[in-house]
């Protein structure tokens, strides 16, 4: 009998914490902004596609050299995090521009995740 309310006191303070709490809700929580200004990247602003692969492959490349460099995997500092975060993103923005489309979303975070990258590297 014990055991059994115990069990409904748990239940109900889970029910109590699960609706007050819903930060960790990805759909109804609050996004969060990683990049220091808000707005349109300098690659989506590049209208040469060409000119735009280059660069992207530019931060795609430093972005690896970074999460494959041990100096940064076993660093304190999360440059490695956000070196592995530019890298998904700008080899995703490439794909979609080997297609000659520009992935306005894909293109901001290749940039966003770079410049993190390079803040915590200094």
């Amino acid at each position: 009998m014990k055991r059994s309310a115990r069990l409904l006191v748990s239940a109900a303070a889970l029910l109590l914490v699960g609706s007050a709490g819903r930060a960790a809700d990805i759909i109804d929580g609050p996004t969060a902004d990683y990049c220091r200004t808000v707005g349109t990247s300098n690659l989506v602003l590049t209208d040469n596609i060409a000119d735009l692969k280059t660069q992207v492959v530019k931060l795609m490349d430093e972005s690896v050299a970074v999460a494959k460099s041990p100096e940064w995997i076993h660093s304190s500092r999360p440059a490695f995090v956000w070196a592995s975060e530019a890298k998904a993103y700008c080899g995703m923005a490439y794909g979609y521009l080997k297609t000659n489309y520009k992935d306005e979303d894909t293109l901001n975070k290749c940039e966003c995740f770079h410049d993190r990258m390079v803040e915590y590297m200094n």
